[in-house]
């Protein structure tokens, strides 16, 4: 017996470094509010822009623990000669669950002052990876899609993993409840080196904030595909830096036609610690 609690002793010695170690790579991403600014970045082809302008603000709160919100909004003003100006608005409210197995979605969308059919859903990951969406609005519907999936906070967790790995291409499909909620993307980000606490010109005083000042970042562009066969150009993509909290700065919005430009103009950090899981 006393041989049989030394071991014991040792064992639990030896894991506790090893699960410290385990939690101190745990990404952890924290709460904040961030408003951008956009602006044209370029325009092209059939359906270019002659102007544009509009701001993005989200609020993510949430830990893994009790799992993460998100409430995004994006107003755009898209100005061309033959159509004249056009005002964009999107509104998307999510819960994910911490393991990342569970998403709850609501969003509603309007062109002009005229409001679309709004999408309001559950999102469920079965053992086995196949995506089981349930919706309450427009209609009761159901949806399903195969090839595991992840939600976007998984997504984003990845991105950050992948990073810290030296990874320089993460592909997966996501799956956010956007458009009418019967949508998976295929995805593929590239993944740029790290880029040092505080290194770069022209950072905002945003993030040199303390919160941020010390957080190491990576160039990141993902490009979204929808499925099916024949030519892969990407439905849009999108470019950010990436920090290590979660946290981006230097948005681009790619819609093929045109790009925008999203300057991070606000970010408000929440400081407070993450409650510890109830095992």
């Amino acid at each position: 017996m006393r041989s049989l609690l030394m071991a014991s002793g040792l064992s639990i010695a030896l894991l506790v470094p090893a699960m410290a170690e385990t939690a101190k790579n745990t990404v952890q991403l924290i709460p904040h509010r961030a408003v951008y600014d956009l602006s044209l970045l370029r325009s092209e082809g059939s359906r270019g822009l002659d102007s544009a302008r509009g701001r993005i603000a989200m609020e993510f709160g949430g830990n893994a623990c009790e799992g993460y919100t998100l409430n995004y909004r994006q107003v755009t003003v898209l100005d061309s000669n033959e159509t004249g100006p056009r005002t964009v608005d999107t509104r998307t409210a999510t819960f994910e669950a911490g393991d990342g197995q569970s998403m709850r979605f609501k969003s509603t969308s309007s062109m002009q002052g005229l409001t679309k059919d709004g999408v309001d859903g559950d999102a469920k990951l079965a053992p086995d990876g196949t995506l089981d969406v349930r919706f309450k609005q427009p209609r009761n519907a159901t949806f399903a899609a195969a090839g595991q999936p992840v939600f976007p906070t998984e997504h984003l967790k990845r991105l950050i993993e992948a990073g810290r790995k030296g990874q320089t291409t993460v592909s997966v499909r996501v799956y956010d409840g956007s458009d009418d909620g019967k949508k998976v993307y295929d995805t593929l980000a590239l993944v740029g080196r790290r880029i040092e606490p505080g290194a770069g010109s022209g950072l905002e005083e945003t993030v040199r904030q303390d919160a941020m000042a010390n957080m190491a970042r990576w160039p990141v562009t993902i490009s979204y595909f929808t499925e099916g066969a024949g030519e892969r150009t990407p439905a849009y993509t999108i470019s950010f830096e990436l920090y290590e909290n979660g946290v981006s700065r230097a948005l681009k919005l790619d819609y093929g036609d045109f790009a925008l430009k999203g300057e991070l103009t606000s970010l408000q950090i929440q400081t407070a610690a993450a409650p510890a899981c109830q095992r």
